[in-house]
């Protein structure tokens, strides 16, 4: 009972505190490309190397690059909508305008990539490093993934469990994956994960007032 009344409250510090600690990370990204810190992280994240590994961890970005990102985007879009749920479906196609805001954000920041000798480089990319498309990619795609199996309770219970699943185990692995490929520093991916909470909460936003619109619509 006292959650639920100073809800709103507790949301918008949570919020406001990602904002601004994205905001930060942005302005010390600008001001220091290059940190001890990153570079450690980086280090310790490559030190266990092997080729198994290194498959696996390309594999866990894969969803990340085109044309990955755009197939996963537009198949997951056209099961929802064969399956009657269209406003589903125009959500998910949504999460694809991540792409855009990592991109206009890349070119502000203009940080550049990890390099050798400092890492080793198992994939080579060659944009901007800050923030991680992929992280935030990742975050706001498969996250409302799993917001859609939570909330839609007419899909059958072992599917809506795999998606969930199989969604949350590329989050986790995501940030990992990118830092033992040598595409990005820690910070890279700190910054992708906080602006991908944003953008997936706004994302929610807009999904569950449309939502509300429409079952009050209904009823009347």
């Amino acid at each position: 009972m006292i959650f639920k009344k100073y809800q709103r409250q507790i949301v918008n510090f949570v919020l406001g505190s990602i904002s601004i600690g994205f905001v930060a990370l942005t302005i010390l990204i600008i001001i220091f490309p290059h940190s001890f810190v990153d570079l450690k992280f980086s280090q310790e994240m490559q030190e266990h190397q092997n080729p198994f590994l290194d498959t696996m961890m390309k594999a866990a970005s894969w969803f990340g690059y085109f044309p990955g990102s755009a197939i996963v985007v537009l198949l997951g879009s056209m099961v929802f909508f064969i399956f009657k749920y269209r406003k589903e479906a125009l959500f998910v196609l949504l999460t694809s305008i991540s792409g855009l805001i990592s991109s206009v954000i890349k070119m502000l920041v203009n940080r550049p990539r990890p390099s050798a000798p400092d890492v080793r480089i198992v994939q080579k990319v060659y944009e901007q490093s800050f923030p991680s498309g992929h992280v935030l990619f990742y975050i706001v795609y498969f996250g409302f993934l799993i917001v859609l199996m939570y909330q839609l309770k007419t899909i059958p219970k072992m599917i809506r469990i795999a998606v969930a699943v199989f969604s949350a185990m590329l989050i986790f692995a995501i940030p990992f994956s990118r830092i033992y490929l040598g595409a990005h520093w820690f910070t890279d991916v700190l910054g992708g994960f906080l602006l991908g909470m944003l953008c997936l909460y706004l994302l929610c936003i807009f999904y569950f007032r449309k939502t509300a619109a429409n079952e009050r619509k209904a009823k009347s």
